[in-house]
């Protein structure tokens, strides 16, 4: 297990991204995607090089959530998130029915309260650190607009009304999603805690929302949304997008790289000490059956933003 030093705070704005995809893509992938592509590394770094003023807010949220992790004064009590689903389609697929929404808020609730019927395959070696969040989503409304768009690339256009898209409600106290057809080979994307209110949320292509209608399998038991809730919660993928980086979690392995697919474990890592690796950690880029546990470290970290003072504190407690 890896010790998380406060001077990687600032290493956090120079994490090299690793995703295969290309976020400038404008046309619908015509076939369905195989590897896990989440674009919220990359869309993170465009904010930076739009706003450098966000990176001194970042390293200041980051400090914050060490503190409070660090002197153990973390939220106490229920979190209840109200969420928005804001629907743009071009096909009736793209449309996704009212049970397929519900069917994702149901999978971030059983998967961020340890719920989830794979819990229990976590192995022997992590069940010390596996970890119930504690969090539980409701859904308050959903927002649908049709559009002639084939795909929305990850440069937030979808929550842009003067483009076509559905502008977020009240997103200092609600999360939005949007489900769209993201196009470059991508299955989602967040907005880390931090960045301007006017785009925060979760946008997941609509192929991958949820349990039924149009998602596709390996990608269809809504592990997307959980990973990208993950995101807008303050965690890192957990191979720090960087060849053994970190993901600011202590009690995490370092891994060398992400990983595909449901690696047989365990898998060893090539970096310092072969530790074996997490991959069955939701911030992972395995398949939606591969992954399947958030870690005590991850816990507290989440919960560090919803404290007073927290980037997120507005969410209450």
């Amino acid at each position: 297990m890896k010790k998380v030093l406060l001077s990687a705070i600032a290493a956090v704005m120079f994490f090299s991204c690793q995703n295969e995809q290309n976020e400038e893509s404008t046309n619908l992938d015509a076939s369905a995607i195989t590897h896990r592509g989440c674009a919220t590394q990359e869309v993170f770094e465009a904010q930076l090089k739009a706003d450098p003023a966000l990176a001194l807010k970042m390293n200041q949220i980051e400090a914050f959530t060490q503190n409070r992790i660090l002197t153990n004064r973390l939220v106490n009590g229920k979190i209840e998130i109200p969420v928005i689903v804001n629907v743009l389609y071009r096909t009736a697929a793209q449309n996704i029915s009212d049970a397929q929404i519900q069917s994702q808020i149901d999978v971030l609730n059983k998967d961020f309260n340890a719920q989830n019927s794979d819990y229990n395959s976590v192995p022997a070696l992590f069940s010390g650190v596996k970890a119930n969040v504690g969090i539980t989503f409701v859904l308050e409304k959903i927002n649908r607009k049709s559009t002639t768009k084939t795909s929305w690339g990850t440069n937030n256009a979808m929550k842009k009304t003067a483009q076509g898209g559905i502008a977020p409600t009240s997103p200092t106290t609600k999360l939005n999603m949007w489900s769209c057809a993201i196009g470059g080979g991508i299955l989602g994307y967040a907005q880390f805690p931090g960045g301007s209110s006017s785009t925060d949320g979760v946008v997941i292509d609509s192929r991958y929302f949820g349990l039924s209608g149009s998602a596709n399998a390996p990608f269809n038991l809504g592990r997307t949304g959980t990973h990208e809730v993950g995101h807008w919660m303050n965690l890192r993928h957990i191979w720090g997008d960087a060849n053994c980086g970190s993901d600011l979690v202590s009690d995490t392995p370092t891994h060398n790289t992400a990983n595909y697919g449901v690696p047989a474990y365990p898998h060893y890592s090539t970096c310092s000490g072969t530790p074996v690796e997490m991959t069955m950690n939701y911030m992972d880029y395995t398949d939606d059956n591969g992954m399947y546990m958030f870690s005590t470290g991850q816990k507290n970290r989440m919960a560090a933003i919803f404290a007073s003072g927290g980037p997120r504190a507005a969410f209450g407690i």
